[in-house]
């Protein structure tokens, strides 16, 4: 009887309390989340709270707590109510119904291909708002390939039983593969050298980059606009530790407003911004791309976005975007060894400035938002011409040949931009996770030759 008097009347009025608090709180500290998803549940959990306690004859004990360990307790108590009543698969019953929706008719949605609803009603709802805000981006967008972002350092590990066989499956690794990070390109091509001038081609447009996050920040889709903030000024430090060595130098460009209304003295004008997007040295407006929008990762557009570069243009570090950094080298030269080395140099300065570490796992190396982007965190490309495999004016040649290959094909612009008028195109290999640092340059350089002989025949 009691527990129908819950369904009927406290658990309708607790669902929509319940779901406000969720949302209210995803991005507050752990002990204020769980004050006040205390206060939302107390509808639905303070009436079998008090029969508890009554039976129990622990009055005495709650008496002497705080009003505030009271509502731990209450905590404590509503989630073991709401596990037997089924309440977290109510609170989000709209997004399980697109959810299933999305499962049946995207299959290669990996995010919907993996979850699981008996998992879910298990996490309690605090991990069940934070799981549901990692998968929306998945179905808010059917056709992610996907579906999903992390939005804290350990979400891999606190969400284990989801990420793992998603992230395997994606990038075809064994139960058991654990990642191993090596830099050392000393028997890579001749002794370290990687020379494109032996595979033919002249002088290349070449680019190394890695996505890095600090282990004291959440992940840019469970920021708010004050972290964000934070987050920039932090890295401010770094930046100047780069600006003073003569091998950097350089300049931070901002597109943050203010500083929390003071003013933000690396601010640039909207145009000079629309410059350096021109020029591929800042990243494009966020808040355009509804997968980025659906995570979180978008929000507060600019705020704590913008970029550092270095005076000879070729080190750049975008702040803000997909992962808090972004951190690339990049040249027009004849030997790939080159840009790598020089950007593990960067990484090493960054890294070495107090209060800048890198969040890593134990299992995928270094985190990132994306779980493609996991381990090496890396993409290494170069722009080539093959005006014979794109003769028909798109690229569907080339990633014919190209994906056997392991390497991906985009347009001189990146992802979603044409191919150049005379052929030209952008390509890297594939593979982040479960593979060598030093292995992405080789196969990179591997890839280039194979391609060209394509291209020749």
């Amino acid at each position: 009887m009691f527990s129908n008097i819950i369904r009927k009347t406290a658990k309708p009025a607790a669902r929509t309390f319940i779901r406000k608090a969720s949302n209210a709180t995803t991005k507050q500290p752990a002990n204020s989340k769980r004050l006040l998803y205390s206060l939302g549940g107390f509808g639905l959990g303070a009436a079998a709270t008090y029969s508890t306690m009554e039976q129990n004859n622990t009055t005495p004990r709650m008496a002497g707590q705080s009003i505030y360990g009271m509502l731990e307790s209450f905590g404590d108590r509503l989630d073991r109510i709401e596990e037997a009543l089924g309440v977290g698969l109510s609170v989000f019953s709209d997004e399980i119904q697109k959810i299933r929706a999305v499962k049946a008719s995207n299959p290669g949605n990996r995010a919907m291909k993996y979850f699981d609803e008996g998992y879910f009603a298990k996490l309690g709802l605090p991990l069940q708002q934070v799981f549901m805000d990692i998968v929306r981006t998945g179905f808010e967008n059917a056709d992610s390939g996907l579906g999903c972002y992390a939005m804290k350092p350990d979400d891999y590990e606190t969400f284990a039983d989801f990420f793992d066989p998603l992230i395997r499956d994606y990038h075809g690794a064994s139960p058991d593969a654990v990642h191993v990070t090596d830099w050392d390109i000393s028997d890579v091509g001749e002794n370290g050298v990687l020379d494109v001038t032996k595979l033919g081609l002249p002088t290349l447009s070449m680019r190394v980059r890695v996505g890095r996050n600090l282990t004291g920040f959440n992940l840019p889709g469970n920021m708010d606009r004050a972290e964000r903030v934070r987050f920039e000024k932090a890295m401010l430090k770094a930046f100047k530790k780069l600006q003073a060595m003569p091998e950097y130098g350089g300049q931070v460009y901002s597109l943050t407003p203010d500083f929390d209304g003071a003013k933000n003295p690396n601010k640039i004008s909207d145009a000079k911004y629309n410059e350096l997007v021109k020029a591929h040295v800042m990243f494009k407006d966020m808040d355009a791309d509804p997968y980025l929008k659906s995570a979180g990762i978008a929000s507060d557009w600019p705020y704590g976005r913008g970029c550092w570069q270095s005076d000879d243009k070729q080190c750049i570090i975008w702040f803000g975007e997909e992962d808090q950094l972004r951190i690339m080298c990049m040249k027009k030269g004849t030997k790939l060894n080159e840009v790598f080395t020089r950007l593990k140099g960067m990484l090493d300065t960054v890294e070495s400035i107090e209060g800048v570490k890198f969040a890593r796992s134990d299992k995928y190396g270094y985190v990132t938002s994306c779980p493609s982007n996991l381990g090496t965190g890396m993409r290494a490309s170069v722009h080539i011409k093959i005006p014979n495999l794109t003769s028909d004016g798109t690229d569907k040649k080339a990633k014919a040949i190209a994906g056997p290959l392991g390497l991906s094909v985009r347009g001189v612009g990146g992802e979603h931009t044409p191919i150049g008028a005379d052929g030209t195109v952008d390509i890297s290999p594939r593979a982040r996770l479960f593979i060598k640092e030093k292995e992405i340059i080789g196969a990179l350089y591997k890839g280039i030759q194979n391609l060209m002989a394509e291209e020749k025949k």
